[in-house]
Formats: C-alpha cells, sequence, structure tokens
C-alpha cells in the first residue's frame, strides 16, 4: 500500500509540472527520465568502457557546459582534465626509434631457410653465407632469429631425412621388391624386379610360384654378372624386411661391396621408387590383361620393361626415358609424321616419327 501512495503520489507530481510548463513535446520529462536511466547504468557498472570517440565527444562537450552542469556527465572533472592534458600531450610528442633497426622479414626467412635446408651449418656458417648474398647479419643475430624460429644450435636439429639420403646416393643406389600376380586360374605368381633409382632403370630377375631362398639367391648372382657393365659401381641396396631375402642373398652383394639398407617396419614410402614402379606396372599394363600362366608373365613383363626403359617417359627424369637418346629433329619446313605402335594387343601406344 506505501509504495502505490508513493507512486500515485510521484505522479500527480509529474502531471501538475507539465501542467505548469504547458511543453508540447515533454522535453523537460524526459530528461529527468534519461538522468534516471543513467543513474541506474552507473549502480550496474563499475568503470564503463570507453573508447577514443568517446572520449572525444565528451571532452569537446565539457568545453560548452558550466561547471555546475557537469553532474550529467558519466565521468568526474579531474577525468575530463586528464584527457585533455593527454590530448595537447600528444599533439607535441613526436614519434622516436630508440636502439638498432629491427632485421627485415625476407632476411629472417633466408636465415630459417638456410637453417633448415642444412642442417649441420652453425651460426658462423650461416652468416658467412649470407655475407657471400651481400647480406650482412651478424652470427648473434642469426642465433637470435634461430632461437625465435624454434631452432637451436647444430646439434638439436633434425639429421638427414630419407628422402635427402636417397637424393644424395641416388646414382649408386639399387632397389630390390616382389610384387605378385594373380593368373587366371587363380595361382599366384611373384615377381622379383630390381630398379636403378639414379636412371629409373628396370631389371626384372624371374617370376616363379615358389621364391625360395636358393631361387632369389640365384637371381641376385645374375643380376650381379649384368651390372658389372656400368659405368659407375653401385654402393648401396634398398631392400625390405622380408623373410625371402635371406643371408646368403645379402653375401651376394656385400662379395661386390655393395652394402645393404635395410628399411624400416611399416615404411612403403622408403622404398617409394620400387613401389611407384609396381604401380605403375599394374595401372598400365596388368590391370587391363590377363595372366594365363608363367610363361604369358615373362613375355608380358619383357614387352612392358622394354618400353618402361626405353620409351616411357619420367617425369624424374625430366620427361625422358631411362634409355636417354636424343630426340630426332624435324625441319621447321616439314611437318612431322607420327605413327603409332601397338604393344601387347593395343594395351600399350609408342609413338615414333615415320622414316
Amino acid at each position: 500500500m506505501l509504495l502505490s501512495f508513493c507512486y500515485l503520489l510521484l505522479r500527480g507530481g509529474l502531471q501538475l509540472a507539465i501542467w505548469r510548463w504547458r511543453s508540447n513535446d515533454f522535453k523537460e520529462l524526459e530528461i529527468v527520465v534519461l538522468r534516471h536511466e543513467l543513474a541506474i547504468l552507473r549502480r550496474q557498472t563499475s568503470r564503463p568502457a570507453m573508447t577514443t570517440v568517446d572520449r572525444m565527444l565528451l571532452a569537446a562537450a565539457s568545453q560548452f557546459l558550466p561547471r555546475t552542469r557537469w553532474r550529467s556527465f558519466m565521468i568526474t572533472p579531474t577525468t575530463l582534465l586528464r584527457w585533455h592534458r593527454r590530448l595537447v600531450a600528444k599533439r607535441w610528442t613526436y614519434p622516436r626509434r630508440v636502439g638498432r633497426p629491427g632485421i627485415r622479414r625476407e632476411v629472417r626467412d633466408l636465415v630459417l631457410r638456410l637453417a633448415r635446408e642444412n642442417p649441420r651449418w652453425g651460426y658462423q656458417r650461416i652468416a658467412g653465407e649470407l655475407k657471400g648474398l651481400g647480406v650482412a647479419v651478424s652470427a648473434t643475430s642469426v642465433r637470435t632469429l634461430l632461437r625465435a624460429g624454434g631452432l637451436g644450435p647444430v646439434g638439436t636439429r633434425r639429421g638427414v631425412t630419407w628422402r635427402e639420403f636417397v637424393r644424395a646416393h641416388r646414382d649408386s643406389m639399387l632397389a630390390v621388391d616382389f610384387f605378385t600376380v594373380e593368373t587366371i586360374w587363380l595361382q599366384r605368381l611373384y615377381v622379383l624386379f630390381f630398379i636403378e633409382l639414379g636412371s629409373r632403370r628396370v631389371h626384372v630377375a624371374g617370376c616363379t610360384s615358389n621364391p625360395s631362398g636358393p631361387w632369389v639367391t640365384q637371381q641376385a648372382r645374375q643380376l650381379t654378372w649384368t651390372l658389372t657393365e656400368r659405368p659407375e659401381s653401385l654402393r648401396f641396396l634398398i631392400r625390405d624386411r622380408d623373410q625371402k631375402f635371406t643371408d646368403s642373398f645379402d653375401q651376394v652383394f656385400r662379395s661386390d661391396e655393395i652394402q645393404i639398407v635395410r628399411t624400416p617396419f611399416r615404411a612403403p614410402q622408403a622404398n617409394g621408387v620400387a613401389e611407384r614402379f609396381v604401380r605403375t606396372l599394374r595401372s598400365e599394363c596388368l590391370d587391363w590383361l590377363l595372366i594365363l600362366n608363367h610363361d604369358h608373365l615373362e613375355r608380358v613383363l619383357a614387352v612392358f620393361v622394354e618400353h618402361y626403359n626405353g620409351h616411357r617417359p619420367h617425369r624424374a627424369l625430366a620427361l625422358t626415358p631411362p634409355h636417354r637418346t636424343r630426340p630426332p629433329s624435324v625441319p621447321a619446313t616439314c611437318e612431322p609424321r607420327v605413327q603409332r605402335r601397338d604393344r601387347l594387343g593395343g594395351v600399350i601406344h609408342e609413338y615414333v616419327l615415320a622414316a
């Protein structure tokens, strides 16, 4: 009852005030309402967040209102004066750069690139390489940049990756692997092949339904006899941990001073060149043929390997075959005549210039 009575008194007072000034737009009442809403908002938050635009507007409005009316602002007069002094100070304050200039971003990226591509290079070595490129950076700055990029001294960086090792020794490396072929009679045949990583030349050692240890060793001996004609000797043989590669198989290559490199467990990418050849053989040949028996598979493999080594372009060899031959020159005034040569009944097409 008391609240209802107070509300009626307040409403009557407002009505008398409106009749007193007889204002049509009720501006005075609107000001009273806005001030009361402002008081409510002040009770809900201790310190409202203001932007630079808010500060500029309030500071400018304070210049036109007398100090007796400054109670309408949400901030105190001391705050307004402090804002004004800050604006005056910024007007007469000029930015100054203290200390040495920072290293450019492209130089920082170059330092990190040299460190990642050469994990055995120290700070002095990287600084010397940059000096040869016309970039003056001290070894201390190089160390700071490497630490910021998560690269420490030489001993804490990564070692040589498998891909870098293969790329550095691919001209003297040989890979070996097996793949299987199912005949039309559901007989499984095992094919043993070798591939030179540098030239991508493939040697099919043989195929059998029972790849025993003595058979695999004999194929290795026959291959080493043919490899003696190479101008550059082989130093490494990559193979997986298949039980068909026995100790006698490894001894055949060790006798020719070829080191055996076994790939890690469940890492087919370590012997990726051999795996890629098997995929190419299946997608371009075996998936489009029905193999009858052992002799049929040997004939198919002989034709495809001849095509693979002598005609098919390879991306790793700048789109040239392993047996690199100079392409025939065609006069500019003569239109070349191209003939198609079918292999394996049209499964493989080879295009040559007509005589």
